[in-house]
């Protein structure tokens, strides 16, 4: 019983921030392009990213809800937290002439180190997500 309740909180923090990630982007639409064509990638990537990163946002979350998809979402949401987490170990490093951020809402406000801690703890309820996922018992469906 402790084992669903844990995992029924990490996966509630996960839907939290890739909602509230998503829907600031999306509120914020025309800011959030501007901000995508000054990242260190090429301009032709924003329009395929502007569209993908929210929508793959809350392709997550809605996976986190579910019984069925929650364990191909942890996979997910690891592997999103982190290429952001790379990202802003990247930043730190200075790898970058500038230190882009399209960060959404209160995020944004958060420093780089703070980025980094933000993203680590959250890559690493995903990855405690999936392994207690894969150890929970199985039970025999009745249909």
């Amino acid at each position: 019983m402790k084992r669903k309740i844990i995992i029924e909180i990490i996966s509630s923090l996960l839907i939290l921030l890739f909602l509230y990630a998503s829907v600031s982007k999306w509120l914020a639409f025309k800011t959030f392009i501007g901000e995508m064509n000054n990242q260190p990638f090429p301009n032709w990537m924003t329009p395929f990213l502007v569209w993908s990163i929210p929508f793959i946002e809350v392709l997550i979350a809605v996976g986190l809800i579910f019984e069925k998809t929650r364990v191909q979402s942890f996979y997910a949401s690891l592997i999103l937290m982190l290429a952001f987490t790379i990202y802003t170990v990247a930043i730190l490093l200075h790898t970058f002439k500038y230190i882009p951020c399209s960060c959404g809402g209160v995020i944004r406000k958060l420093t780089w180190p703070q980025h980094l801690f933000f993203n680590l703890f959250f890559v690493g309820i995903s990855l405690l997500g999936i392994i207690l996922k894969k150890r929970e018992p199985v039970h025999a469906v009745e249909v």
